[in-house]
């Protein structure tokens, strides 16, 4: 396998790749499409804002490859905003489309005694215990997430796992070899480092 992390100007690379060394694969960097020649498994990390990331990957010209990678049902990761991006708008930036590769919105938590941004552990209900994604992590495995918003997927049926802050939202989806999740596998310690050992053997 050969293992490329969609780099357009994220924060969190080196994190990332240090957790995925620690699943035991060493990733490289994608920049441009020509980058991705080889590669098995394609990641698309996320921290920033939605339009930010939506109009870097416009700029770098990778919105074709990830709308064909997913097409051809190829192994991909996307984490926190690289999750959202790939539903059609968000409310963080209204006038930047997303990808549009799921249907659905991408909005912010609502004015609560909850502080905005959740940040934190917090529990997973799972949609598919037996789901090879989710191996070696028990019921209601718990992640860390830092989010002020989160997709709203019009597919029910796509959310892999879903999690509760003052409102249930999908934490995760799943389609054929995609799995994206608005956590952080690089923040989760030893359960996010198995989750990149079950994504790297789909």
């Amino acid at each position: 396998m050969k293992l490329g992390v969609i780099d357009y100007g994220a924060g969190n690379l080196r994190s990332v790749l240090n957790t995925f060394e620690a699943a035991g694969v060493t990733g490289h960097l994608v920049r441009t499409p020509e980058d991705a020649a080889g590669v098995t498994h394609l990641v698309l990390p996320g921290v920033g804002a939605f339009g930010d990331c939506a109009e870097k990957l416009r700029s770098q010209e990778l919105v074709p490859l990830i709308r064909t990678w997913i097409g051809q049902d190829k192994p991909f990761l996307g984490i926190c905003v690289g999750y959202q991006v790939l539903f059609e708008t968000g409310e963080e930036d209204e006038q930047v489309p997303g990808l549009g590769i799921f249907k659905g919105r991408v909005v912010r938590f609502a004015e609560s005694e909850l502080k905005v941004p959740h940040m934190g552990w917090n529990s997973l209900t799972l949609s598919n215990p037996a789901d090879p994604i989710w191996k070696g992590m028990g019921p209601e495995p718990y992640f860390y997430f830092v989010h002020s918003y989160y997709p709203q997927p019009e597919d029910e049926s796509l959310a892999a796992a879903f999690c509760t802050y003052g409102v249930r939202f999908a934490a995760a989806i799943r389609r054929g070899n995609l799995v994206s999740m608005q956590f952080h596998p690089e923040k989760s310690q030893k359960l996010g480092v198995k989750l990149l050992e079950n994504f790297v053997s789909l």
